[in-house]
């Protein structure tokens, strides 16, 4: 018998953009206040930090995410982890989710008290993501990694096995996944002063560049499906995704 460890529901920052279970539908308006306060109150004050931090326009990174528009696809995610069986963890070494970077451009995680959540340090080191009431974990990911030249490097994370104290008890993660609009060629924005000076770093030539519609399709349907390949760094597996080279953690 298959065990079913993770229960996900994915709602569209614009909730009325599918149909859903009638068991949610009550909670909609719910959900989408949520959304709300993620996108308005949260990512772009933070989306409005990192363009100044480039001394770039303030509203750079905030004209590219629109919210509830046909080429907006940002969303909320509810997750629910359960216990493991020891032959389970046995098997894939207590890792739940290998190391990964989010392919979108920020990813806002709300802390909750189970622990499972780790980052790669540049030491090369696994570190728990401590829990703070009320707080928020932010997560950078690829396609600001693309925009910004790699001067905003995308968070290498991964979930693992709770500690020992922990390790029976379910586990809630609530996210907000932000996305450009699908129209957004990711290219570094040359005209940043600081790039200027630091240099610019890309994942592709600027002419093989996908959008973020492109890559995100991309993402989405090689997730699961494709054989992985050794990279050249130990404990590094690899693919292609629309021209560019992902690199999965163990």
């Amino acid at each position: 018998m298959k065990i079913l460890y993770r229960v996900a529901l994915v709602v569209n920052s614009d909730v009325t953009a599918k149909e859903h279970p009638e068991a949610l539908r009550p909670f909609l308006p719910e959900v989408d206040a949520f959304a709300r306060h993620n996108h308005f109150n949260v990512l772009l004050p933070l989306l409005r930090l990192l363009a100044l931090g480039l001394e770039l326009p303030e509203e750079t990174f905030v004209e590219k995410h629109t919210f509830g528009s046909d080429l907006s696809d940002s969303w909320i995610r509810m997750m629910k982890y359960y216990p493991r069986t020891a032959e389970d963890e046995e098997k894939t070494k207590n890792v739940w989710l290998k190391g990964h970077t989010d392919f979108g451009s920020l990813t806002l995680l709300w802390s909750q008290p189970v622990s499972a959540l780790q980052i790669l340090d540049p030491q090369g080191k696994w570190k728990w993501v401590k829990h703070i009431d009320n707080a928020l974990v932010v997560n950078a990911g690829e396609a600001l990694e693309f925009l910004s030249g790699r001067f905003y490097k995308g968070t290498i994370h991964r979930v693992r096995q709770p500690p020992a104290d922990q390790r029976g008890l379910t586990r809630l993660g609530v996210f907000y996944f932000a996305l450009f609009d699908d129209d957004v060629k990711l290219v570094p924005l040359q005209e940043s002063p600081v790039l200027q000076r630091v240099g610019i770093i890309r994942r592709t030539p600027d002419d093989r560049a996908p959008s973020m519609g492109t890559y995100r399709k991309g993402r989405i349907a090689a997730y699961g499906q494709t054989v992985l390949k050794e990279g050249k760094e130990k404990g590094v597996e690899e693919e292609e995704v629309a021209g560019v080279l992902i690199r999965h953690y163990n």
